[in-house]
């Protein structure tokens, strides 16, 4: 399975710290907008999103069709391919994508521990 650049996205209590930690960190700004609450911050191969007042908890965010530098791969599981394969294996899904559309969608479900994975397709 082709999940695309992985990522975790963490709900922040204050962005503006929070930037400043992860710039301590070699981190720098990849993406986002500061002013409506979400960044994208980027130290070499990692990538952290940083999400004030969006959600509650911690997400594994997978992007599919992007490489680590939201560059559009050709060779992807397109996300609807990846809902399917986890309904096959009984994995229960929060959010499905709509398997009638092609292009940008997304899939919601929890691993056993009850952590968040969105797989989030741009493309």
């Amino acid at each position: 399975m082709k999940l695309g650049a992985m990522s975790i996205s963490l709900a922040v209590k204050d962005i503006k710290k929070s930037k400043i930690f992860y710039e301590t960190l070699g981190f720098t700004v990849f993406a986002g907008d500061e002013a409506r609450n979400y960044l994208i911050m980027k130290n070499r191969n990692a990538l952290v999103g940083l999400f004030q007042g969006m959600f509650e908890n911690n997400i594994l965010t997978f992007n599919p069709g992007w490489d680590k530098n939201a560059n559009t791969l050709d060779d992807f599981n397109d996300v609807r391919e990846i809902q399917k394969h986890l309904k096959v294996n009984h994995i229960k899904l929060e959010r499905e994508a709509d398997e009638k559309t092609s292009g940008p969608e997304n899939i919601v479900f929890f691993d056993p521990d009850g952590n968040t994975i969105l797989i989030d397709q741009h493309v």
